[in-house]
């Protein structure tokens, strides 16, 4: 058994393939999910796991050079705005539209879904490299 960093092994196994530029969506219980893309579904029930509690676990194990986010969040859901720019203080975000996002969606490798039952609360993680 590990020891440290992210048990469910799904998603230790994707962060474990992930090249640069490569990216992880984290998202709220109802972003649509693209057919053909990856999804781990995490949600229990309205709000379990968080949003927050997933992207720490993430951001824990992952080297992020981008956050991507819908720029609707800084209107709709100062909170979690305020929480992504806490705990990605010194990363590069990048805002688009709530449909760009989903978009993006498309290209990722994964999608991680939360319990999450807040506006907007998605954001795509892009890889970075450790050297």
């Amino acid at each position: 058994m590990k020891r440290h960093g992210i048990l469910n092994s799904h998603i230790s196994k994707v962060l474990t393939d992930l090249g640069h530029t490569d990216m992880v969506v984290i998202a709220d219980a109802g972003l649509p999910i693209p057919d053909g893309v990856p999804r781990i579904d995490l949600s229990l029930k309205l709000g379990v796991p968080s949003f927050e509690d997933v992207v720490d676990a993430v951001r824990d194990d992952m080297v992020i050079e981008k956050v991507i986010v819908a720029h609707e969040i800084k209107e709709n859901n100062k909170e979690t705005m305020s929480y992504i720019n806490e705990v990605f203080f010194d990363t590069e975000k990048q805002f688009v539209s709530h449909e760009i996002m989903k978009a993006l969606t498309k290209e990722a490798k994964v999608v991680i879904r939360t319990g999450e039952v807040t506006p907007y609360a998605n954001c795509i993680l892009q890889a970075g490299v450790i050297f």
